[in-house]
């Protein structure tokens, strides 16, 4: 089975008792962690023991996606998975853009394993094949689609209307696109409304059009409402604990 498991969905910020981006994927044995915003630590242990996790992916380095890779860089150096992650030589393992590692305390730690993300780079993970394309969103930041026996699970990261999920090719089963806020701001900042994750969905011809990232200050269902009007079919609207089969 593949799954989809939020850890966390607020957008910019996290909102009372919410968490920042945060996605734990699986399939076939293989656990990925998929951004780490703040909260989301807290909410991975819930799952389990984080010695599980094959990698981890930063999108970019704004903060609400990636600080509490600093908390689990510090359970894996100094708490229970020091065991793992240093004793037995098998370093956490992150994958991100430029602009992340310099900026965590743990950049030179000797159980962190850095690998620096780059547009057009596939990897293979344990069981999922990860194809990285760049977004449009100021700082480096990269969209993902993850591949498992003909299946895809695409992440928007971050991103304005200057790119398009298509760029990670044809036959998307499940889209995860960021939806921060409702049509009346569109334009203001590098984010898509609603409206525009909607549009940009039903224009590529994903199967499945699940949002997240929304400000905690906006109404989650009025956001739903208008990718789905959009999309033309039932959108799902991302919160904390959900879990989703791709």
């Amino acid at each position: 089975m593949r799954t989809l498991t939020v850890l966390g969905c607020d957008g910019s910020w996290p909102g009372p008792g919410g968490s920042g981006s945060g996605y734990l994927v699986e399939a076939d044995g293989t656990a990925l962690l998929l951004d780490a915003g703040p909260g989301t630590f807290a909410r991975l242990q819930e799952w389990g023991d984080p010695a599980r996790l094959a990698a981890v992916i930063v999108t970019h380095e704004h903060p609400d996606h990636w600080t509490d890779l600093e908390s689990l860089a510090t359970w894996a150096g100094y708490g229970p998975g020091r065991a793992r992650c240093g004793e037995q030589g098998n370093p956490l393992r992150v994958h991100a853009p430029p602009g992340v590692q310099k900026r965590s305390y743990y950049a030179a730690a000797s159980w962190m394993s850095w690998h620096e993300l780059a547009p057009s780079m596939v990897l293979t993970i344990g069981a999922l094949e990860a194809r990285f394309v760049a977004t449009d969103h100021g700082p480096p930041t990269l969209a993902v689609a993850l591949a498992h026996q003909g299946a895809t699970l695409a992440y928007s990261a971050d991103t304005g209307t200057g790119w398009s999920v298509e760029e990670l090719g044809p036959g998307i089963g499940t889209f995860l696109c960021e939806a921060t806020y409702t049509e009346e701001s569109e334009g203001n900042l590098r984010h898509l409304s609603g409206r525009e994750a909607g549009t940009m969905a039903r224009a590529a011809g994903v199967g499945r059009l699940i949002i997240t990232h929304r400000w905690p200050t906006v109404s989650a269902e009025a956001v739903r409402k208008e990718a789905e009007k959009a999309f033309g079919a039932p959108v799902d609207q991302a919160h904390t604990g959900d879990v989703f089969t791709w």
